[in-house]
C-alpha cells in the first residue's frame, strides 16, 4: 500500500468523499451533533486539500485511507483521519501518524493535536496507545455538555529538530 501527498493532479474527489463517509459511517447515530464529514462535498474536500496537507493511501487502485494536516502556531492538527473499515487495524493509521510526526518535525512544531467525539471511547483508547493524552473537553456551539475531547502528542525534541 502506498501513501501519496495530494497535489493539483489529484482528481479522485468522489472516491475520497466516499472513503471518508464509509470510514465515519459507524459514528452515525452514535454521536451528537452528527459528524462534519456528512457536510463535506467534493468541492469542499478539494478546497480542504488545497488549504491543508493531505495524504491518501492507495491499495492497488483503490483509496484506502486519508489524513488532513493543518499547521497551527504551536502544533500540527490532525483532521479527517479516515481508514476504510476493512483496512482498519492493519497499521495504516500508525503510518499516517508517522507522516504527521515527520510533517510536524519538518515545520518545527512541537506537538500533534486532534479532536475526537466524547462518545467514541474506542478512539480515545487507540489515540492514547499512540501517545496522545487528553488536554481539553469542549462542546460544539449550542451544546452545554461535552461533545468532544482534544488530545495532544508531544514530540521528542530530537524528532522536532533533526
Amino acid at each position: 500500500m502506498k501513501i501519496i501527498r495530494l497535489d493539483q493532479t489529484f482528481t479522485r474527489w468522489d472516491e475520497l468523499l466516499a472513503l471518508i463517509l464509509a470510514a465515519f459511517a459507524s459514528m452515525n447515530g452514535r454521536i451528537d451533533p452528527p459528524s462534519s464529514a456528512l457536510s463535506l462535498t467534493t468541492q469542499s474536500l478539494a478546497e480542504k486539500a488545497e488549504a491543508e496537507i493531505a495524504h491518501v493511501a492507495i491499495d492497488g487502485e483503490k483509496l484506502a485511507g486519508c489524513v488532513f494536516l493543518r499547521p497551527e502556531p504551536d502544533c500540527l492538527y490532525i483532521g479527517k483521519l479516515a481508514v476504510l473499515p476493512h483496512v482498519q487495524g492493519k497499521g495504516l493509521g500508525k503510518r499516517f501518524l508517522a507522516i504527521a510526526e515527520e510533517t510536524a518535525a519538518g515545520l518545527g512544531l512541537p506537538a500533534l493535536r486532534l479532536e475526537t467525539r466524547i462518545e467514541l471511547t474506542d478512539n480515545h483508547a487507540v489515540f492514547a496507545a499512540w501517545g496522545f493524552f487528553r488536554t481539553a473537553e469542549k462542546a460544539h456551539p449550542g451544546f452545554v455538555r461535552t461533545t468532544f475531547i482534544e488530545m495532544q502528542k508531544v514530540l521528542a525534541p530530537s524528532a522536532r529538530f533533526a
